[in-house]
């Protein structure tokens, strides 16, 4: 068996770069005029690290993802050991805090970030901020139940009228192994009990179901249906 593969057996891997441009679009005007490597399908970056001692290779597709390897200098293989998420200290850590400064550095650089994980609940964010002036905010941003959860507020009282965040799509439909996005809207009583019945509707995820209606953002729904249901929501907000 080979290394890498022991290695993703035995540890609960994380991919780094995953995490880091999960929520980001890659603006091909600033990578193209870049100067970086080119091959057929993006563009490949290597530099030295940590006084020479390791180096990475990162890819950056054309499509928006980004992968990368980082190698031991001194025996030519790639260090694996940065991957391993339960390690959190030591020098392990050390060289994936330098490595992930690199990937943010990339991240600045030629990606736009997004609010949301899906095309859909970044079309709708754009929406609310065309019709309501509203962005949102994410009070739970540095908690793991809630990284992806994104407010938006009516006032400055602070009282919501949608909440957009993404969970596991078998919270609302059995079986379903992916995440989607949804969105959280406040509606009557007598509306909900009808909707529920209907394609792409749910009870509200996490939230009082007598008041409020989980609509998901898998292109289920049309934008146009969604900003109605939402403009509804803002006006029940008091």
């Amino acid at each position: 068996m080979r290394l890498e593969k022991f290695y993703f057996k035995a540890y609960n891997f994380f991919m780094i770069e995953d995490a880091i441009f999960k929520k980001a679009r890659l603006d091909l005007n600033k990578i193209k005029s870049a100067g970086l490597k080119k091959f057929s399908s993006g563009w490949e970056l290597e530099k030295a690290f940590m006084d020479g001692a390791f180096r990475c290779v990162i890819w950056i597709y054309e499509k928006g993802n980004v992968k990368g390897k980082v190698y031991d200098f001194v025996n030519g293989e790639e260090y694996l050991p940065l991957r391993m998420e339960h390690q959190t200290g030591g020098f392990s850590s050390k060289v994936r805090l330098e490595y992930e400064k690199m990937l943010e550095d990339i991240l600045k650089n030629y990606f736009i970030e997004k609010h949301f994980t899906s095309l859909q609940a970044n079309r709708i964010t754009d929406l609310i901020y065309k019709y309501f002036n509203v962005k949102p905010d994410f009070p739970w941003k540095d908690q793991k139940t809630g990284a992806d959860a994104g407010v938006f507020r009516k006032n400055v009282k602070g009282k919501w009228f949608a909440l957009i965040m993404n969970i596991k799509k078998d919270r609302l439909i059995l079986n379903a192994k992916e995440n989607a996005d949804i969105i959280n809207l406040k509606l009557e009583s007598d509306e909900i009990e009808t909707l529920i019945k209907k394609e792409g509707f749910y009870p509200a995820y996490h939230m009082n179901k007598k008041y409020w209606i989980t609509l998901i953002l898998d292109e289920t729904l049309s934008d146009e249906t969604i900003i109605e249901y939402i403009k509804k929501s803002y006006e029940n907000v008091k």
